[in-house]
């Protein structure tokens, strides 16, 4: 294993110290999920790293709040937390669905929505929603605050704009009507356990007559990076949703992923596989049945 010293600051302030005094050669520690593992495994990105700064404890970054139109959510709440919330079922339950998705019970107990974030796996189920809601999140350094949409923040796959001396310290974004349709559809290699293999979000509202007037369709771990299919939205503006709709937008979602990856030895089978999660996600959204 690699070897490092470790530090656990109690504030936010005394880990940007941190973060200033070691430049570059610190590793941050949430819930440890994926970090362990990597250390473990000697992985070659690390090699340089000197200390790792446990930040599980500082209570400034655990909290889900409403704040207006706007929930706020601090970067170490555990997916346990985020799944279970009142909040969060009320006005964004796809995103809970997501969390209670993630790993093991251990797992949603210990992992963190920020560690999830700063990852930035592109097999991450947090991802989806997030992208959906427009998320924001808010980085603090020792030289200020900055606030970046999480689609800009992922560069690619486990790659952000984060810099050496920066902190993820809250995720937020508008609350979604609560009335509206949401679904989170996963699939993975078996029932618990599973790393997503492809996962789609949805989000559907529509008036009183029952024509769309917003939508997000955002498809997770078949491209680098997680993303809107305004493609697909398009499409769907406007419309009554039936079944035949949401087929032909689920292969509108295959054909842009297959615009994007290109064309690989998985996609025989991915393409029909993502345009299918896509059709049920959107079925599940607006209480169709899944025989049409």
């Amino acid at each position: 294993m690699i070897r490092f010293d470790y530090k656990k600051p109690a504030s936010i302030e005394a880990c940007l110290d941190l973060l200033n005094y070691y430049q570059g050669k610190a590793k941050l520690f949430a819930g440890g999920t994926d970090l362990m593992v990597e250390f473990r495994a000697e992985d070659e990105k690390l090699k340089d790293i000197e200390v790792v700064i446990d930040i599980s404890c500082i209570a400034e970054l655990k909290f889900i709040e409403s704040a207006g139109e706007y929930i706020r959510i601090g970067s170490c709440t555990t997916f346990a937390e985020i799944s279970e919330n009142p909040i969060l079922r009320k006005y964004a339950p796809f995103f809970c669905e997501a969390g209670k998705s993630v790993g093991s019970p251990q797992i949603r107990n210990t992992g963190t929505i920020g560690g999830s974030i700063g990852t930035a796996s592109p097999a991450s189920d947090p991802a989806p929603p997030l992208v959906a809601m427009d998320s924001s999140l808010t980085i603090l350094s020792s030289e200020g605050k900055r606030d970046v949409l999480l689609s800009e923040f992922i560069e690619g796959a486990y790659r952000t704009n984060i810099r050496p001396n920066e902190l993820i310290v809250s995720i937020h974004f508008k609350k979604l009507n609560p009335e509206a349709g949401f679904s989170f559809v996963k699939l993975g290699r078996r029932k618990a356990l599973a790393i997503a293999r492809m996962n789609v979000a949805v989000y559907v509202e529509t008036d009183k007559n029952g024509i769309v007037i917003d939508v997000r369709i955002v498809p997770g771990s078949c491209m680098p990076v997680t993303k809107r299919i305004t493609e697909a939205e398009h499409m769907f503006l406007g419309q009554i949703p039936d079944y035949e709709l949401h087929e032909a937008i689920g292969k509108k979602v295959s054909e842009t992923m297959v615009g994007v990856t290109g064309k690989r030895w998985s996609t025989p089978y991915k393409e029909p596989v993502i345009a299918s999660l896509v059709k049920r996600a959107l079925n599940q959204a607006t209480g169709i049945k899944e025989n049409g």
